[in-house]
């Protein structure tokens, strides 16, 4: 099998049928052998009938993201795994895109960067400060030479998934982060980004209380992760 694309779900349930039939079609077109991992982050919720190639997993509880897409990479077959977010935010094709830039380049990880040149997004400035922010203290702390790690499309070579995925703890809120230092850790150093087009749903401001939990909660993960790595040795 060539690519599996896992697809967490949560708040997104009740659309995500029509979001998993978009990504099938598009890689059925493609001429790729693909399965589809769609972890529904205990939100519960009915999805309607079996689809092709498309395997359901309910959790039973609401873990978090991070746990969701891992439960999925751990389960995937294909050569490549890939993640794409539920929320439609991002077109399918790019999953495309991103198979063919992996096998062209040869890189062990393609993320998926608002700040590409080539990118066109749509999202208010006050994330792109915070965004911008946030790589630089990623830079600082692991040496991770990405302009933009929390883009919710990512593809990784099945080696990579298979080295680092078992070792990685965050389960929701810097997850992307852990996982691109700790395949860097292990030597996967072949990381490129590659544009996207994004269109912003969301309406979350910085007077938001909600934003700055969350703010809080990725600072706290992300110097975990820092201390597990650089202190602990854990990941060794």
């Amino acid at each position: 099998m060539q690519l599996t694309v896992v697809v967490p779900v949560y708040l997104e349930v009740k659309t995500i049928r029509k979001r998993l039939l978009a990504i099938s079609s598009v890689l059925k077109n493609a001429n790729l052998d693909y399965e589809i991992i769609c972890i529904v982050d205990g939100a519960g919720g009915h999805i309607g009938p079996p689809l092709q190639r498309t395997k359901i997993i309910n959790l039973d509880k609401n873990y978090g993201k991070g746990y969701a897409v891992c439960e999925g990479m751990k389960k995937a077959q294909g050569e490549a795994v890939a993640f794409i977010d539920g929320g439609g935010e991002i077109d399918p094709e790019f999953l495309v895109f991103f198979w063919h830039f992996m096998k062209a380049t040869n890189a062990d990880i393609v993320v998926g960067s608002k700040l590409h040149p080539a990118s066109t997004v749509s999202y208010p400035v006050v994330r792109k400060i915070l965004s911008w922010g946030y790589q630089m203290l990623t830079r600082v702390l692991f040496g991770l030479w990405v302009r933009d790690t929390q883009v919710g499309i990512k593809m990784f070579k099945k080696e990579v998934i298979k080295k680092v995925v078992p070792k990685l703890l965050v389960k929701s809120y810097a997850y992307d982060v852990e996982l691109l230092a700790v395949a860097l850790h292990h030597g996967f150093n072949k990381i490129y980004e590659a544009p996207i087009n994004v269109k912003w749903r969301g309406g979350v401001g910085l007077s938001s209380k909600k934003l700055w939990i969350v703010i809080l909660r990725m600072m706290w993960d992300t110097f975990a992760v820092f201390y597990r790595l650089r202190i602990l040795k854990y990941y060794d």
